[in-house]
């Protein structure tokens, strides 16, 4: 009977969500940690936020095994005790589920951590439908927007229905396609810094895309992406802002957008 009743309480319980901030998140756009944890407690559950670093992908994308094997030992430990460890961004995602595994592929111990890690991993917005089961949001935001498809969310995390399903219970938004929805905006994270001539060719042709597209703001599921293509559009003196999805989602989108001046206090 003991055994019956503490299963019953289980499922009863709030599921302990533990929030992966992010880098750029913490360092860039805060807001949309507070927004992803905003639509968490909205779909019921605890959020935890443990002491974190980097998720080890610039490492890891340079050759640094060592330093990323490191990384990824301080987040296992770090969120030990969540039912779910969630993160809004596909890129750090695609780390934390795709490759984590792969660095402790020698040692039985760890490897076996890292899968159990992983299989309780996901990204905010797919973990929103595909896990919990929401179908709508509670959110108005008055424009015409489109949504670019990040590279490792599509690709390493399938992410692509789910943003566009809960986007679509936003009262007032309009969601129209890019051509290239699904071309990359040509960041990359180290990719940019190391080959900026190329990134910004391949910049160029996403912001020639969302330019002839006729909305008032991008969208996207990673700030990386985020932040290159609103620099790209603001050099080029577009008009078009770009905003985290899940600012949006949650309500949180009256604010200056991605790269534009803090508005003062009034005094």
């Amino acid at each position: 009977m003991h055994a019956i009743a503490s299963e019953r309480e289980d499922r009863r319980r709030p599921p302990r969500v533990g929030l992966f901030v992010t880098c750029l998140v913490d360092i860039m756009r805060p807001t949309v940690g507070f927004a992803a944890v905003k639509l968490l407690e909205d779909a019921g559950c605890k959020v935890v936020v443990p002491a974190q670093t980097c998720c080890g992908q610039p490492a890891f994308n340079s050759g640094d095994r060592a330093t990323a094997a490191a990384l990824a030992r301080q987040a296992i430990e770090a969120f030990e005790d969540c039912d779910y460890v969630v993160a809004p961004s596909g890129s750090c995602g695609g780390m934390l589920i795709r490759h984590y595994p792969e660095l402790f592929a020698g040692e039985p111990e760890m490897a076996t951590k890292a899968e159990r890690f992983a299989g309780k991993t996901h990204e905010l917005v797919s973990f929103l439908t595909d896990v919990l089961g929401v179908e709508r949001v509670t959110a108005r935001f008055d424009g015409t927007v489109a949504y670019h498809d990040s590279c490792a969310g599509l690709r390493e995390l399938g992410v692509k229905a789910q943003p566009r399903r809960l986007l679509a219970s936003v009262e007032g938004l309009s969601l129209v396609e890019l051509d290239e929805a699904e071309t990359c905006c040509g960041f990359g994270g180290l990719f940019a810094a190391k080959y900026g001539e190329l990134s910004n060719a391949i910049v160029s042709r996403k912001a020639d895309d969302i330019r002839k597209t006729p909305v008032g703001t991008v969208l996207a599921g990673d700030l990386g992406c985020l932040l290159n293509i609103a620099g790209k559009l603001q050099r080029e003196g577009s008009p078009v802002r770009a905003r985290h999805v899940a600012e949006v989602l949650a309500g949180m989108a009256d604010g200056p957008a991605i790269g534009e001046p803090q508005k003062e206090a009034r005094r």
